[in-house]
């Protein structure tokens, strides 16, 4: 191995884990957001209960996902110096943005957030709790914004040193991809910690533990799930629309498309097959005449690009993305039918007491995190052999000087430092889920001054002494 193909090993290694955190504290922001609105709205206890319960759980998911994000930001400088080089004036102030913007947002109201409670009113701790999921979806706005643009580049000069010069930032921000890839990103989020929270709280209810709080937890994870899936699957759709006409040679990968047929026979959907890369043939074949068409071009007879029309070095790796992009959907239509499923038996008063489907969202609890990652690997593995989509290529971009041997070292030391730091937050994480929504202690009211201040900490925060102690070993 050279040390590109290291390099892209690190970096998805390292992108596998950071994306998986601000997705899921994207959700769970807004999620508790919603939760304590219930609360101030309702009086009732069980929701602060169930809003301080996902609390400690955010708090530890965002810690997990700031430190796999720091790490990451390092390889563009020692693994991506080229592209840092090239494309670094575009993509520098994008992320530069996102800090001033998003971060300082996250980081002026998640203090107040995760230890103002009975310090601060509560309409301004629920102002925090709103603050807080605000900034993550302007952080994702931002980092979907400079991810776009290196799959549809626009608004760009370049110099004859093949630097990328800012031309227009309105064409850069939002270029063709972006609306699409930032809805697509924000929904598979908020559906990720949907199944989560569903998840644990079937859990609960096949055990008759937190019973209250769990069907009240399932019963929203339900009618949002219902909503939004079918939302998903429509935003997919028109992102595919995108790729076909942006980036049609992606569109071929996903669909082990080879070579075009007579005119007016259409594109078959390929169930299943296995993509043979030096043959150009797809081995075991199960395709649907014509339905391919109908999904991918909206047309009977609708063509796309076959691979054969491009040369073997633009090609991507097609078996990646062709059975990631397979997964994907297969956990989207088993998430839209255990959703719409289990609001039939809602409406019927009969979910919570309908065993196979609580199994079922104790099943899916962790499919959110699988269809995430391998939707976003059919993105980033199908752009390839570019890093700026037809502009610069990815071995180009990699840093000249760089040794096979250092990226192993890199390599092997990101995985003892992710097993010890990850293994221990999820860890600690199945240990606050173990012990469930608890009821909440409110604390003393806040005229009484300067004694509050010195109460043990469970008093002022949904963190107690032990907590604190765990969470710093």
């Amino acid at each position: 191995m050279d040390a590109l193909l290291l390099s892209r090993i690190q970096f998805g290694f390292v992108i596998s884990f950071h994306i998986l955190f601000p997705a899921f504290t994207i959700g769970l922001a807004n999620w508790l957001a919603f939760c304590e609105w219930r609360w101030l709205k309702t009086r009732d206890s069980v929701w602060r209960d169930i809003y301080f319960f996902w609390l400690r759980i955010f708090a530890i998911s965002f810690g997990m996902g700031v430190v796999s994000g720091i790490v990451m930001s390092f390889q563009f400088g020692t693994n991506w110096a080229v592209l840092s080089e090239r494309a670094g004036n575009i993509l520098g102030p994008l992320m530069t943005y996102e800090v001033l913007t998003a971060f300082f947002l996250e980081a002026t109201f998640l203090g107040v957030m995760l230890f103002g409670a009975k310090k601060v009113p509560e309409k301004l701790h629920f102002l925090a709790s709103c603050m807080v999921a605000l900034g993550t979806l302007v952080s994702t706005f931002w980092i979907i914004a400079a991810n776009s643009w290196m799959h549809t580049p626009a608004g760009y000069t370049l110099t004859a040193a093949g630097v990328f010069e800012p031309a227009d930032w309105s064409k850069i921000i939002f270029n063709p991809s972006f609306p699409y890839r930032l809805a697509h990103m924000v929904l598979a989020a908020f559906i990720t910690t949907c199944f989560v929270v569903g998840g644990v709280a079937a859990a609960y209810l096949r055990r008759g533990e937190h019973v209250d709080a769990a069907r009240k937890m399932l019963r929203m994870a339900v009618l949002f799930a219902a909503i939004t899936v079918p939302t998903q699957i429509f935003v997919g759709d028109l992102h595919g629309l995108e790729v076909r006409e942006y980036q049609p040679t992606k569109l071929a990968a996903i669909e082990a498309h080879w070579e075009g047929g007579a005119p007016g026979a259409g594109v078959p959907l390929v169930l299943f097959a296995l993509p043979d890369a030096k043959g150009e043939r797809n081995n075991y074949e199960v395709a649907v005449p014509r339905i391919g068409s109908l999904i991918l071009t909206h047309s009977w007879a609708g063509e796309i690009r076959p691979l054969k029309s491009v040369a073997r070095e633009d090609r991507p790796p097609i078996a990646p993305v062709f059975f990631s992009f397979r997964v994907m959907v297969g956990l989207g239509v088993a998430m839209l039918a255990i959703a719409w499923l289990s609001a039939l038996q809602l409406r019927r008063r009969r979910l919570f007491e309908t065993r196979w489907l609580l199994n079922g969202w104790r099943l899916m609890t962790f499919a959110g995190f699988v269809a995430l990652l391998t939707g976003w690997y059919v993105a980033e593995i199908g752009r390839q052999p570019w890093v700026v989509y037809g502009l610069l290529r990815t071995a180009n971009a990699v840093s000249p000087m760089l040794s096979a041997g250092s990226v192993v070292a890199s390599i092997t030391a990101f995985l003892l430092v992710y097993g010890i730091v990850f293994g221990s937050g999820i860890w600690y994480i199945r240990k606050l889920v173990r012990t469930g929504p608890v009821p909440h202690d409110p604390g003393p009211d806040r005229d009484e001054g300067e004694r509050s201040a010195k109460r043990p900490l469970s008093v002022d925060s949904p963190f107690d002494g032990n907590d604190v102690g765990e969470a710093r070993t």
